[in-house]
């Protein structure tokens, strides 16, 4: 059986992954799968703690809120990706530091 511990440091890892991906890229789909690398992570501390906890198969709340996780990452995806599209048609890049749309 695979310790909590190891789940744990893959997490972390994601997570860091993650986070210097959305934090250090120019790129607009870069930065989204930062984010979704940070949500997976997140995922994966959900079911290895409702695994490891106590009497994990009466009680289903960290599969559940993985689903629901799951659930609002889709849903990012498709707002994030249809944002992107549209500033793509309208400024012909995906750049971020190029996007000055709330300017004055």
């Amino acid at each position: 059986m695979v310790p909590l511990s190891w789940f744990l440091i893959l997490s972390a890892f994601m997570f860091s992954s993650g986070l210097f991906a959305a934090l250090g890229r120019r790129n607009a789909i870069a930065v989204l799968m930062g984010i979704e690398l940070m949500l997976n992570a997140a995922n994966i501390n959900l079911v290895a703690f409702w695994r490891y906890g106590v009497a994990p198969m009466q009680n289903l709340d960290g599969q559940i809120f993985a689903l629901f996780v799951i659930a609002v990452a889709a849903a990012e995806v498709a707002v994030g990706l249809a944002l992107i599209i549209s500033v793509y048609r309208n400024r012909r890049t995906v750049n971020l530091d190029d996007l000055d749309i709330l300017k004055g």
